[in-house]
């Protein structure tokens, strides 16, 4: 009999628009290939982009936030497993799992450590506040300094309590997995990193460097990491290399763009903002030099990750670069370069751009990391194998839990209760 999945999303994938919606069609198809049988459901609307999942075999299922009719319709599905994607849907439908699905595996889907993006995206904030404004402490992310600024966060609470409640959870990067073990003491057992798991034999071809112009970046608007990487980009770092290299442009695409980034667009500066792209491998293998100056987030980044499986070197900063390298790696094996301010990031960009030995050796580097980290089939191979041995033994996983079990306890007092007293307060008079 074929095993049931129910994946409930935080909105419905858009693979096209982000990082995360082209994680959650990984995870979709390695499930499919191993003959899942499996259901998506949200309480999102449904986007412009969204991947229509119906013609891949899946079933849509639309559900309502503090309603009982979920608890219906998972009652009737039963599903062996359980993925929320993002701890914000563990909340509101975790308990609701549990008590008509007990046997069901819960595992959530991070994305990334949305705690730790919160966090750093503050401390940006206070920095800018100063008059200096140095940057320097953006690049301090031992355990210690992370737990000091994430631990007092109502969000990081949030998190990491949904962390301990589920019986397992994927991380994306392997330095969030670390900072979790070291920092809030969650167990190895409860925590599987998996990170991207491209398809190799779907790339576009690589034109070589002489086919090659211009810079790019490429982000979703709705991610604030992406647009203060291109303010950055506009105000700071732009023209310190169109004053070097008054030919080039800067190719800024990303769906959903407001106002304020569509304002941006300035051909005379050769900074055109294009929006949505239908086919970012298509636009990252045309650039030659990526730009992602991220001065805070988390996770690994779908952008970089790209650029290198399309042969296209990038300029990035530490938290751009952070879990994308091996850990006894050094900065100087990034395909590119890595860069803390805005001066060294536009004169690395002016010497990638223009030293064509610097920018084949950085195209090198990163064919070879992504086949090594991105296209590797058998990590994917691995988290199945890891889902079966807890459903095997899911009670004995559980028990080893207690601090899960404590929270899933309180949890049934509190967000139970909330979403009930919601839920009568919405119903309508008879």
């Amino acid at each position: 009999m074929k095993r049931k999945l129910l994946i409930i999303g935080y909105v419905w994938p858009e693979p096209k628009s982000s990082a995360a919606g082209t994680r959650m069609m990984q995870l979709i198809e390695l499930f499919q290939r191993h003959d899942w049988q499996i259901t998506f459901a949200s309480p999102a609307a449904l986007g412009e982009h969204r991947e229509d999942l119906n013609t891949l075999g899946i079933d849509e299922q639309p559900i309502e936030l503090n309603s009982a009719s979920f608890d219906v319709f998972v009652s009737q599905l039963q599903p062996d497993t359980v993925v929320f994607d993002r701890f914000m849907m563990e909340e509101q439908f975790g308990w609701r799992v549990e008590k008509h699905c007990p046997n069901a595996l819960r595992i959530l889907n991070t994305e990334d450590l949305h705690s730790l993006r919160e966090a750093r995206q503050q401390r940006l904030k206070n920095l800018l506040k100063k008059e200096n404004e140095d940057l320097s402490p953006l690049w301090d992310n031992t355990a210690e300094t992370l737990f000091d600024i994430m631990a007092d966060n109502d969000l990081t609470q949030r998190e990491v309590a949904s962390i301990f409640r589920s019986d397992l959870t994927l991380m994306i990067s392997e330095f969030e997995t670390r900072l979790l073990q070291q920092a809030f003491q969650v167990s190895p057992s409860l925590l599987f990193t998996l990170p991207f798991l491209y398809d190799s034999d779907r790339l576009p071809e690589m034109p070589d460097d002489t086919q090659r112009q211009h810079f790019v970046f490429i982000g979703n608007f709705r991610h604030a990491p992406n647009w203060d990487a291109v303010l950055w980009l506009k105000t700071a770092i732009w023209p310190k290399i169109r004053q070097a290299l008054p030919q080039a442009e800067l190719h800024v695409y990303g769906a959903y763009p407001a106002k304020k980034v569509t304002d941006l667009n300035n051909p005379k500066q050769g900074f055109l903002v294009k929006g949505w792209a239908e086919d970012a491998l298509l636009v990252l293998s045309q650039a030659r030099v990526c730009l992602a100056p991220l001065r805070f987030g988390a996770g690994i980044k779908g952008k970089l990750a790209e650029a290198m499986l399309c042969g296209t070197p990038s300029i990035t900063t530490p938290i751009g670069a952070e879990a994308m390298l091996p850990q006894d790696a050094s900065r100087s094996d990034w395909p590119g370069l890595i860069a803390t301010d805005e001066d060294a990031i536009a004169e690395a960009a002016i010497e990638l751009y223009q030293n064509q030995t610097l920018w084949q050796k950085a195209q090198s580097k990163g064919k070879s990391l992504a086949k090594e980290r991105y296209c590797n089939a058998q990590q994917g191979e691995a988290l199945i194998e890891r889902i079966e041995e807890i459903l095997a033994a899911l009670e004995r996983h559980r028990k080893q839990n207690f601090i899960g079990s404590m929270l899933r306890h309180h949890q049934h007092k509190s967000t139970q209760y909330m979403a009930q007293w919601i839920e009568a307060k919405n119903r309508k008079p008879e």
